[in-house]
């Protein structure tokens, strides 16, 4: 068993990433309902937060079926952060995430996400500072330092469990990577193996099949796995790890008409929370991997990209639902 402070997880529990723009409830409760253990929102600005900026405060949602559920935020002013610890308990999560690993410029230009990873004495004040402010877990989510000579994260990781983190995930990238290149879990599975370190650490990042996690399991020793691409447009990714966890065989891949179901409710939940335009907007993102690899799917697969409106794409669904209904996948 697992456990972030109180919480008790399942053994090498599985949690989706905070996504931007990714992460919202909608996709949160379709990746809980196929056997994610912790979900976490997508990050907020601690910035926004505290000047009630809509679309910050609009990523406070959470629902009691998503639970335990984390709320992930950023910043790197000491006064936003636990004035936006403060926001964000009010509205009842789990865990509160901090994210010290977005590497994207408008993020880092202000010294938060991965720009802190260039100062780790604030890094850790900060950490400190908000485990203080509040009863509610504090994790971290983290990468394995700003560029490839400067990766102290064992010592960061002890660090940061020192003053209070209940828990840490770690990207196996730096920040001057970004996204290229392959994620190295040495490092990760260097903290694992720091005898003085006793949170969970869990591994993020170029998990895309259960292999994947299997080996982050067994032959890396960490505690968990952090899910984030991988989830895109496949909810059914957690449940495929643990599957093949249980049987070390590979669970039949999801229909098309599960496919298709997933879709409209994923579109439909999108509505329900955001608006018909965003909705619509936000959920296209997903369509290619829901529908990846299907032979002769190329129109319906730029109808459903370029639709504005929802009554359009989901007359698109209906078709594929009835073109492709006895399409058999490998």
């Amino acid at each position: 068993m697992v456990k972030i402070g109180d919480i008790e997880l399942p053994d090498f529990p599985l949690l989706l990433a905070p996504m931007e723009d990714v992460s919202d409830p909608p996709f949160r409760a379709l990746c809980k309902e196929e056997g994610a253990d912790v979900v976490y929102t997508e990050f907020i600005s601690s910035e926004g937060l505290i000047r009630d900026a809509a679309k910050s405060t609009m990523k406070l949602d959470i629902y009691e079926k998503e639970r335990p559920v984390g709320i992930q935020i950023f910043g790197a002013v000491l006064e936003s952060m636990l004035r936006s610890v403060e926001i964000v308990e009010a509205s009842g999560p789990d865990i509160i995430d901090i994210n010290f690993g977005c590497p994207v410029k408008k993020v880092v230009s202000k010294g938060a996400g991965a720009g802190i990873l260039k100062d780790i004495d604030l890094m850790v004040s900060l950490t400190e500072a908000m485990v203080k402010h509040t009863k509610l877990p504090i994790t971290v989510k983290t990468r394995l330092g700003w560029d490839e000579d400067s990766i102290k994260i064992v010592e960061v990781a002890e660090r940061l469990q020192d003053v209070g983190c209940k828990a840490i995930s770690i990207h196996g990238r730096t920040r001057a990577q970004l996204y290229k290149g392959n994620a190295n879990w040495a490092p990760i599975a260097d903290v694992k193996n720091n005898q003085r370190m006793h949170i969970p650490v869990f591994g993020n990042g170029d998990v895309t099949t259960p292999e994947d996690a299997m080996r982050m399991r067994d032959d890396y020793g960490l505690d968990g796995c952090m899910i984030g691409r991988a989830a895109i447009g496949n909810p059914w990714f957690f449940n495929q790890v643990k599957h093949y966890f249980n049987t070390g065989q590979h669970m039949k891949l999801p229909t098309m008409e599960e496919r298709v179901s997933a879709a409209r409710r994923h579109l439909q939940m999108s509505i329900d929370w955001k608006g018909e335009k965003l909705g619509v907007f936000e959920t296209r993102r997903h369509y290619t991997n829901y529908f990846k690899g299907i032979r002769d799917f190329k129109d319906f697969r730029i109808k459903m990209v370029t639709t504005d409106d929802s009554a359009g794409v989901f007359d698109v669904l209906d078709d594929v639902a009835v073109r492709f209904k006895d399409y058999q996948f490998d």
